[in-house]
């Protein structure tokens, strides 16, 4: 079986789908790997890397000429059309919002597996690039965080007085905003965490971040470890409890997203006008339209006093690490899903049934199915 990798063609995007110590952990275990000349520059991987790995350096055409094709990100409309038929795709999707990618897709007549539709469940941890990605995010949120600031995170003692800790107020406490507490406390700030979820608590608080009380609301609905529903008379309710922490934060870091629709709204511009001058927000869900009323994506703005950072794609900032881990989540999922060298095609495994989007060239997910229905 064939393993191709193209480049990634996304803006601002440095990670790529295999690198050279997976690709030669899959050689050793039969596969073949195409990888397309240039693929991991921006991750610091080079031809030589991996010919010396085992692989193979061809053109973008090579790559998807393969059985299967590993990618970061979506494929475009005409990258979909490269694919041959009967091929297989593995790669994030986001199939419910990526409607025209999956028709093309299907009309090509090919299998695709969407790596954020992985069931987060403990049997397939090892292949949750969601959770790898949004980790590294969540640390790196806090360091862009605090090269805007004006201030230094920790307390410091010296002979010309004391130095205040930083607070910090953290939106969510998902991988991303846990990684992000533990960040800021091992930099000695005080971390203040909001989170819609009650059983989260304990996990804040091992971590040694102080959580936000928010009343409870029947109208919140959990599916898969997201939120995906939450009512806009609870939003409000979390609104005015955590505007005070927001008003003394030094950095605020938001984390919050739902599944297949717009991020909401956490931050609005009246809590934005009683924040502190020299304040810092880093809005991680900008790409999905921002929970900072003032946030703009891949953009750095100041509204008044506060600076607002809207890094669309923290993971492809620290590409180096986010490539390994992402390479590691794709090769455990195509050993789960595969056996010598072809594809189990296991319908009731739960992994292969929550994430595999097309089969043969027809949409069988429930996401797309009930799209196409309308449609019809």
């Amino acid at each position: 079986m064939k393993i191709g990798v193209p480049k990634e063609t996304q803006d601002r995007e440095t990670r790529v789908a295999m690198t050279p110590t997976i690709a030669k952990q899959l050689k050793a275990k039969g596969f073949e790997v195409v990888v397309e000349s240039g693929a991991g520059d921006g991750s610091f991987f080079s031809d030589s890397d991996y010919q010396e790995a085992g692989a193979v350096i061809g053109a973008k055409a090579n790559a998807y000429e393969c059985d299967v094709v590993a990618k970061v990100n979506p494929p475009t409309v005409e990258e979909a059309k490269q694919l041959k038929a009967g091929s297989t795709l593995i790669s994030l999707l986001f199939a419910a919002t990526n409607p025209e990618v999956v028709e093309a897709l299907a009309e090509q007549g090919v299998n695709a597996f969407s790596l954020d539709a992985i069931p987060r469940t403990s049997l397939a941890q090892s292949m949750d690039v969601l959770s790898s990605q949004a980790n590294l995010a969540g640390y790196k949120a806090v360091l862009l965080g605090g090269a805007e600031m004006g201030k230094i995170f920790p307390m410091l003692m010296t002979s010309a007085g004391t130095i205040k800790p930083s607070t910090v107020v953290i939106f969510g406490a998902g991988v991303a905003g846990l990684q992000a507490i533990a960040t800021a406390k091992r930099l000695g700030a005080n971390v203040w965490v909001s989170d819609i979820r009650p059983e989260t608590k304990e996990q804040v608080q091992s971590l040694g971040g102080k959580f936000i009380e928010v009343d409870g609301d029947d109208s919140v609905d959990m599916a898969g470890g997201y939120v995906t529903n939450v009512s806009e008379e609870f939003l409000k309710k979390q609104q005015e409890v955590v505007t005070a922490k927001v008003s003394e934060a030094d950095l605020v870091i938001t984390t919050a997203l739902i599944p297949g629709k717009k991020a909401p709204m956490l931050i609005t511009d009246d809590m934005l006008g009683k924040m502190k001058p020299g304040a810092v927000i880093v809005d991680m869900a900008v790409s999905q339209g921002g929970n900072v009323a003032a946030s703009k994506l891949n953009e750095t703005v100041r509204v008044g006093g506060v600076t607002i950072i809207g890094e669309g794609n923290l993971p492809a900032t620290l590409p180096m690490n986010a490539s390994e881990l992402f390479a590691k989540n794709i090769s455990n999922f195509l050993l789960h899903l595969t056996e010598e060298n072809k594809f189990k095609w296991d319908m009731e495994d739960e992994i292969t049934a929550g994430s595999l989007i097309i089969r043969d060239g027809k949409p069988i997910h429930p996401s797309v199915q009930s799209k196409e229905t309308t449609n019809a």
